[in-house]
């Protein structure tokens, strides 16, 4: 089957009559809506056919830019050094400063509104709106002059989006030097990673002593990165207002400090759980100290579990049919359809996302699969994004975007209709293999992630005062390992380098970008409780959850099913589940 995706249903190509024509019309696009504004904002007349306009030409200005961007950045994430993609990045970016200017006066104008509730309530365009526009007012609070909010859109482009520009050209084009079979080879980044699945011992050592060999020719210039990223959004966070980074990406995501507060102490009261599975991970493996970094993902039992890629496609969908047909149908489809870019190439960037392409009703998913069960899920975990994405088709582009946390939760509990539809079918070694992978990925998701927003914080700390060495970024990241993994790694074989190789820190828009994880996994893992009880009655209203996902916060859109993020003991009931499954695996060998 092919394992590259096509972008024909966006364009043909980027010297096609439609790209071409596009990208008038939404320079044009532009013009008319700063043209729009400064003529009708400037006084409070007729305030409701006003907001009408601007919504439609919202949505109508957003599709047409979002398939232009996507078009460009889709290709550049398989063709890193694609000059026409990013040059038409960079233009597009270029060209979306100019509507800084319109969009901080519709914010100003908005929050001068006294009756803002009346208005929407006496039009239905607007009561669909209502989320978007209360959100947009109060960020009024928040914003600079309109000059300045134009200055900083337009440095933005030769500030963070550079950084983060360069820093995937460093990573996707890095060659690891490495022997396979007795040969000197030079591979991409993201195939030696994906070395970490093996079932060689010693292919997994060599694989991790290389990577960060490696990491040696980008260090540097990732640390330029990840300072000109972090600091930039310190002065931003700082002049508009926001007492932190944190403060400012909680408002972001739509959530507030005492969900995050909720979460994270039960996380941490979880850790203990996590370090015995490890340890007993590092016993089965013959390691008295504890579990080297290279050995997290080393699969266990007899069983190698490997995977062509149609028997990938057949595992998920079979299994997506135990919840529904509609999401079974839906993952059929994307691979019939090639939207998955799943084979690893030189200058194509590692790791996996799902872009949701609203403009199109389709959504694309870029993975590195090397075959091992963790590919596969993966793959589920990135179906499940676009799941979501389809659940929102029929939502107008402003009501389709929905926050940071929220954005897991399809995701993973995707990930967790394979894994337990296949642990119920599974030969006992095939079960225990399949445990150890769904402990192995919980680890990642809670003691991982919380290492990474241990590390996070402490950038964000140091980088108020100076810019960060490289030897300093290595000795913040391995002091995170090591509070957050405890006893259940060996101390000697850490990864200083995690700093390097994911893409989450270089995000110029979202910054502690690990958080949503663990509330993904966490939330997926009570919804899938709830599922379990309820049975088919439950797909329907999971549907409508996923539908609404966003026009609301995340206290609202979890409440719709009965779930309160705010208490930590609905936090510590999910990790139960984790834990029970820690202690079975325990005492099956």
């Amino acid at each position: 089957m092919k394992m590259r995706w096509s972008l024909d249903a966006l364009y043909p190509s980027f010297d096609s009559d439609a790209f071409k024509q596009d990208l008038t019309k939404c320079t044009e696009g532009i013009r008319q809506i700063k043209k729009w504004t400064k003529i009708n904002l400037s006084n409070q007349e007729e305030p409701v056919k006003k907001l009408e306009k601007y919504i439609t030409t919202q949505n109508d200005f957003l599709h047409l830019y979002s398939r232009l961007h996507s078009f460009a950045q889709l290709t550049l994430s398989v063709e890193a050094k694609n000059e026409k993609a990013l040059k038409t990045l960079e233009k597009l970016e270029t060209m979306s400063t100019e509507l800084a200017e319109p969009t901080v006066q519709f914010q100003k104008w908005l929050g001068s509104l006294n009756n803002l509730d009346q208005l929407i309530s006496s039009s239905e365009i607007l009561k669909e709106h209502r989320f978007y526009l209360l959100e947009q007012a109060n960020k009024n609070q928040y914003l600079l002059s309109e000059q300045e909010e134009v200055i900083l859109a337009k440095m933005k482009n030769t500030g963070s989006k550079a950084w983060a520009k360069l820093q995937e050209l460093l990573t996707s084009t890095l060659l690891v030097e490495i022997t396979v079979n007795d040969e000197e080879k030079q591979l991409p980044l993201p195939v030696v990673r994906n070395m970490a699945y093996d079932s060689d011992p010693q292919v997994r050592k060599m694989a991790y002593e290389a990577e960060l060999k490696s990491y040696k020719k980008i260090e540097e210039s990732s640390a330029a990165s990840l300072n000109g990223i972090k600091g930039e959004f310190i002065t931003i966070s700082e002049k508009r207002g926001y007492q932190s980074p944190l403060e400012k990406t909680l408002l972001d995501s739509r959530m507030d400090q005492e969900i995050s507060d909720a979460m994270l102490t039960a996380m941490r009261e979880s850790l203990p759980s996590f370090h015995k599975f490890f340890r007993k991970k590092a016993e089965l493996l013959g390691y008295k100290n504890g579990l080297p970094f290279y050995e997290l993902f080393a699969p266990m039992g007899e069983v190698d579990m490997k995977y062509t890629y149609d028997e990938a496609r057949e595992f998920i969908v079979k299994n997506f049919r135990t919840f529904s047909d509609k999401l079974a149908n839906f993952a059929d489809r994307a691979f019939a359809e090639h939207w998955i870019d799943a084979e690893p190439r030189e200058g194509k960037r590692g790791g996996a996302f799902c872009s949701n392409l609203h403009v199109i009703k389709q959504s694309r998913i870029l993975s590195n699969f090397t075959g091992s069960f963790s590919d596969v899920t993966t793959l589920a975990h990135e179906l499940g994004h676009g799941y979501h994405g389809s659940c929102l088709m029929d939502q107008t582009f402003l009501n389709s975007h929905y926050p940071m946390p929220i954005a897991e939760t399809a995701s993973i509990f995707c990930e967790t209709i394979v894994k337990n539809a296949a642990l119920q079918e599974a030969e006992p070694e095939e079960a225990f293999a399949i445990l150890e992978n769904e402990l192995s990925d919980a680890g990642q998701v809670v003691v991982d992630i919380y290492s990474r927003f241990l590390f996070e914080s402490e950038v964000f700390k140091r980088r108020k005062e100076a810019s960060l060495s490289v030897n300093e970024l290595k000795e913040i990241m391995l002091n995170a390992q090591k509070e957050a993994y405890g006893d259940g790694l060996e101390p000697d074989f850490l990864h200083p380098y995690m700093w390097v190789c994911k893409p989450h820190y270089y995000f110029p828009e979202r910054h502690f970008y690990n958080f949503p994880y663990a509330f993904g996994m966490l939330f997926a893992k009570g919804l899938y409780a709830e599922y379990l009880k309820r049975g088919a009655d439950f797909v329907p209203e999971y549907d409508k959850l996923l539908s609404v996902t966003g026009k609301m916060n995340v206290a609202d859109i979890t409440k719709t099913m009965g779930i309160d993020v705010r208490s930590p003991e609905f936090w510590r009931n999910s990790l139960k589940l984790v834990e029970q499954d820690i202690e079975t695996f325990i005492h099956m060998k």
